[in-house]
């Protein structure tokens, strides 16, 4: 019943536009006339500000999102082989309190991945600027923790004055596996060619600027970021 009065509703927008004054939108208008294609967008409706979408209707389409994602990096993975030849694979997607989803990923390679290999896959440190600007600026707006600790006690990582994510993570010159199956990736200090960026902290209310080095870098897949 609440999907029949919903689908009412948006009835009555979609055939009452003109007294809704849809044609006032003149910067709406003007921006799908010379930024969009018109042509390809089908029947244009717009819903007027007095409409309140539900928040099942913003999770129904992050769902839909997802799948489509999801579906594309795993024939990615899949098709294109960038692991080496999948067995077999699955994957099972769960939705975070905060209401957005991600997914844990299951493959069986035909060819085991050796440790040697670990880092033409997974990446822990700051790529070069020069080479690859792009994802430099990924990973320098997206894949730093914190930093917390000293840099700032107060962030929401820190629980009796440590950080519940284990960072800062340890300089490690070469990628090792650990003894609980989980290799501790290659984080190379600045003396040993590692690379280092200033990233400005606000710290009781007033902005720092730190050095931010591999220590602070989350694991990343930076075929994924090309």
């Amino acid at each position: 019943m609440y999907v029949k009065v919903e689908t009412e509703r948006l009835n009555f927008i979609r055939f009452n536009q003109s007294k809704l004054r849809s044609d006032e939108y003149i910067h709406l208008r003007d921006a799908i006339a010379t930024e969009g294609h018109a042509a390809n967008i089908g029947c244009l409706t717009i819903l007027p500000a007095s409409y309140d979408k539900h928040p099942v209707i913003d999770r129904t389409w992050t769902a839909r999102v997802f799948k489509q994602k999801i579906t594309v990096l795993m024939d990615y993975i899949v098709k294109q082989k960038v692991f080496g030849a999948v067995r077999c694979w699955m994957y099972s997607v769960e939705w975070q309190k905060r209401g957005l989803p991600h997914a844990h990923i299951l493959l069986w390679m035909f060819d085991k991945i050796r440790p040697d290999h670990i880092d033409s896959i997974i990446s822990a440190e700051i790529p070069d600027k020069q080479t690859d600007p792009e994802l430099y600026s990924i990973v320098t707006t997206s894949m730093i923790h914190g930093p917390c600790g000293v840099h700032n006690p107060e962030s929401v990582c820190m629980e009796n004055g440590n950080c519940t994510k284990r960072f800062p993570r340890p300089f490690t010159a070469e990628t090792i596996s650990g003894n609980d199956g989980y290799p501790l990736y290659r984080r190379r200090s600045p003396d040993d060619n590692g690379k280092w960026i200033e990233l400005m902290v606000k710290r009781n209310e007033t902005n720092v600027t730190v050095i931010v080095d591999n220590r602070w870098i989350v694991p990343y897949f930076p075929l994924l970021g090309q």
